[in-house]
């Protein structure tokens, strides 16, 4: 890995039994020819995914079991900070994220601390029905309000952030459920984040089976409202970073 990190892109791949698509994702990611570093955090995988991100060519951060998409984020923002990357991103492991899009959501970081790539803001075909359509709309008129930017996909986990957002995200960053999109979400725009969002196409899963389901959805949608309340409930951060990107007062 480069030692020059501050000039470079960390991207942050949680993977829990990926190994159908681990391996094709991190490959396909550093064939776009950017300043960009894979670090795989394995979570707890009992199949090949270690073995087979490293082969191509990604740092692995093994965890000893699973710890939830929160836990393995929060070890790759630690992980970044010590490391002195300035940006980061996370992209996940089985391929739904466009790795020719990631620049794209960086560039986000120039107006904003956290940049959201966004799959229903009028790019690609992705769709969802139903209660988790119906909780995905809820939870970004809620958010958007409260960030005070219209926001559509508050849950993607296709999100890229800077240095003080990382602070941020150290300070608080939830492992419970829906934690690593809307508790830290919350939480970050009301400590004083800025965000925003960039229209992004998702793709069809590489590897894996999706977990969704009419049951699965419905619980979805009360765990969702759940999530939201609590997140509401969180003491927001007081972080401050010694950012020599910006003179101005840090964000969050």
């Amino acid at each position: 890995m480069n030692t020059d990190t501050s000039a470079r892109v960390l991207v942050i791949m949680p993977a829990w039994n990926e190994a159908e698509s681990v391996g094709n994702t991190v490959r396909e990611v550093l064939s776009v020819g950017m300043p960009y570093d894979v670090l795989v955090v394995n979570d707890g995988s009992r199949d090949e995914t270690a073995e087979l991100a490293a082969a191509a060519g990604a740092t692995v951060l093994n965890l000893p079991f699973n710890l939830g998409v929160g836990g393995a984020m929060r070890a790759g923002f630690k992980y970044a900070q010590r490391a002195g990357y300035r940006r980061v991103i996370q992209v996940d492991a089985d391929g739904q994220h466009d790795p020719r899009n990631i620049e794209e959501v960086l560039a986000g970081l120039d107006r904003a601390d956290i940049s959201i790539g966004a799959r229903f803001a009028d790019r690609g075909d992705y769709e969802v029905k139903g209660p988790r359509k119906w909780a995905m709309q809820f939870l970004a008129r809620v958010i958007s309000g409260l960030a005070k930017t219209r926001l559509t996909d508050v849950t993607s986990g296709f999100r890229a952030a800077n240095e003080r957002a990382i602070a941020q995200y150290l300070d608080h960053y939830p492992a419970e459920y829906l934690g690593d999109t809307i508790d830290s979400l919350v939480v970050a725009v009301r400590s004083g984040c800025k965000v925003t969002q960039i229209p992004v196409a998702m793709r069809p899963r590489q590897g894996g089976t999706p977990s969704h389901n009419p049951v699965k959805a419905a619980i979805y949608l009360g765990r969702s409202v759940f999530a939201l309340l609590f997140a509401l409930t969180r003491k927001r951060s007081n972080i401050q970073t010694s950012s020599v990107v910006s003179q101005e007062p840090a964000a969050c």
